[in-house]
C-alpha cells in the first residue's frame, strides 16, 4: 500500500492535505479523478426539485376537466367504503355499543329511571365539550348520559369520553371502555375530537378525587384541576354545557378505602360499598336502584373569549371555579326538590 494516503475516487492526499493540518490545493490545481470527470461536469444540487417529476414537462393540469379526472383516479386507489366496518379511528365500536346497549337501557330505564332536563342545550351538530360532576366507586354517570343523548335527543349522536390513562393497566377494562368511546385526555386528542371533526365529548373535572368521595362527602364538588378542560374548549371554539347528575353518589356509594388492600392488589383505589369486596367481580352490576336526574345547562359560548386566554391561568382558573360554582349550585338546588332517594 502507498505511503500516501488514497482520497475520493483515488486521488492521493499529501502533507499539504488539511486533513493533516496543510493549507490544502485550490479547486483549480488540485487534479480531479477520472472516475468523474468521465461522468461530465456534476449539476449543482437543487433542494426544491422532485426527483419523481415526469421530465417530459406535460404533468401539469391545464384545464378544470383533468383535474377532475386526475381526481377521479386518485379516489380510486382509496379503499372502499365498508357497509360493516362499526369501528371509528378512535376505537369506538357501534357494533359493541349494540350489544351493552341491552344492559345500558335496562339501567337507563328500569334500574335508574333517568329523568332529564335540559336535553335541548346539546347542539345538534358541531362540537360541543360537556362538564359533569363525577361519583360513585365505579360512576355509572358517564354510561347514563350517554344513554340520554341517545334516548331523549332529537338528534342522537355519540358521545366521547375524555379520561385519564389509568384504565390502560387493566385489559378488559381498558377495551371495554375504548369500544364504548373513551379517549385519553389528551390535549391534541380534545382538539381533533372538538375541533376538527366537530363531535360531542364529555369532561369530569373531578377526576379519581370524585369517584372517590366517600358517601358523606357527596355531592360536595372537588376543585375542578387546573382548569385544562376550559383552555380545550377556548382553543378548540366550542360551547361548553355543564351537565349536573344526582343519584351515582347513592347507587354505589363508597363507606371506606382500605390503602393496604389497594397496594397489594395494584387497585387505583380499594373502597368498601354495599357490594364490592365480598362480591367480587359481580360487584359492578350490582348498583343500588337510586333515582337519577340529569340536567344539562345552558351552554357557555368560549368562542367570545380570545385565544390568547388560553395562556392566562388565572383567567383559566377563574373560569373553571365559576363553572364548577354553577354546576355546585343546580345540585343543591335539585337535591331541595327530590323527595326521596330512590323515587325522586
Amino acid at each position: 500500500m502507498s505511503a500516501r494516503h488514497q482520497g475520493l475516487g483515488g486521488a492521493p492526499l499529501g502533507s499539504d492535505s488539511p486533513l493533516f493540518g496543510g493549507q490544502g490545493t485550490s479547486s483549480a490545481d488540485r487534479e480531479v479523478p477520472a472516475t468523474i470527470t468521465r461522468r461530465g461536469p456534476i449539476p449543482p444540487w437543487d433542494p426544491r426539485s422532485d426527483e419523481y417529476s415526469s421530465d417530459s414537462g406535460t404533468s401539469e393540469i391545464e384545464s378544470p376537466e383533468e383535474a377532475e379526472a386526475a381526481l377521479a383516479e386518485l379516489r380510486a386507489l382509496l379503499p372502499a367504503d365498508e357497509a360493516e366496518r362499526s369501528l371509528d379511528d378512535w376505537g369506538r365500536s357501534e357494533r359493541v355499543i349494540s350489544l351493552v346497549e341491552p344492559l345500558l337501557n335496562f339501567y337507563y330505564r328500569h334500574w335508574f329511571r333517568v329523568e332529564t332536563s335540559g336535553i335541548e342545550n346539546i347542539p345538534s351538530k358541531g362540537g360541543a365539550l360537556l362538564v359533569s360532576n363525577h361519583s360513585g366507586a365505579l360512576p355509572p354517570d358517564a354510561p347514563m348520559i350517554m344513554q340520554a343523548i341517545r334516548n331523549e335527543h332529537s338528534s342522537p349522536r355519540p358521545l366521547y369520553m375524555l379520561g385519564e390513562n389509568w384504565f390502560k393497566g387493566y385489559p378488559v377494562v381498558s377495551m371495554l371502555a375504548n369500544k364504548i368511546g373513551l379517549v385519553p385526555a389528551h390535549r391534541e386528542n380534545a382538539q381533533r375530537l372538538l375541533h376538527d371533526e366537530g363531535r360531542l365529548a364529555i369532561v369530569f373535572p373531578e377526576g379519581q378525587k370524585g369517584s372517590r368521595k366517600l358517601y358523606w362527602q357527596r355531592y360536595r364538588l372537588r376543585r375542578f384541576g387546573r382548569g385544562g378542560f376550559v383552555r380545550t374548549a377556548i382553543r378548540a371554539r366550542v360551547p361548553i354545557v355543564p351537565v349536573a347528575l344526582i343519584g351515582a353518589e347513592e347507587a354505589m356509594p363508597i363507606f371506606a378505602h382500605v390503602p393496604l388492600l389497594q397496594k397489594l392488589t395494584g387497585l387505583i383505589y380499594f373502597p368498601i360499598t354495599p357490594s364490592f369486596p365480598h362480591f367480587g367481580l359481580a360487584a359492578p352490576l350490582m348498583y343500588m336502584p337510586a333515582k337519577f336526574k340529569i340536567h344539562f345547562m345552558k351552554p357557555i359560548d368560549m368562542a367570545e373569549y380570545p385565544v390568547e386566554t388560553a395562556s392566562d391561568p388565572a383567567r383559566i382558573q377563574e373560569i373553571a371555579e365559576r363553572i364548577r360554582r354553577g354546576i355546585q349550585i343546580e345540585l343543591e338546588e335539585m337535591l331541595q326538590d327530590r323527595e326521596s332517594i330512590w323515587t325522586g
